[in-house]
């Protein structure tokens, strides 16, 4: 007498093809969701590092009588995100602070005349 065939354990060639179909599937959904996010948190970055700026441009004019130009990296008291680009101009009475990041959508300026003081576009 023949013996019943046995059953192998395992997953078929179909049921993988779906399930590999199926996480395709999800992850054509999230990763815009993710990359609109970190576009996000870049900006983010953008506008809370001209605020930072701007707050150590009054503590060093303070301290000087002047407000300091150049790379806001050797702004004393300036705290600026890996990646973001700053730039301070300062005068006698005045200043403003540019801020960018290669991967933002916005570039901010912290203008201490202007009305907003800070305007991103």
């Amino acid at each position: 007498m023949r013996a019943a065939s046995r059953r192998e354990s395992g997953f078929t060639l179909i049921e993988l093809l779906v399930v590999v179909g199926i996480i395709g599937v999800l992850a054509a959904i999230a990763v815009p969701q993710f990359s609109s996010r970190q576009g996000k948190a870049y900006d983010a970055r953008v506008k809370q590092d001209a605020r930072n700026v701007a707050t150590a441009e009054e503590a060093y004019y303070t301290d000087n009588a002047s407000y300091y130009s150049g790379d806001c990296s050797t702004l004393p008291g300036a705290k600026i995100s890996s990646g973001v680009v700053c730039n301070a101009t300062g005068g006698a009475n005045t200043f403003s602070v540019q801020t960018s990041h290669p991967r933002a959508s916005l570039t901010c300026t912290w203008s201490s005349d202007g009305v907003p003081n800070l305007n991103c576009s």
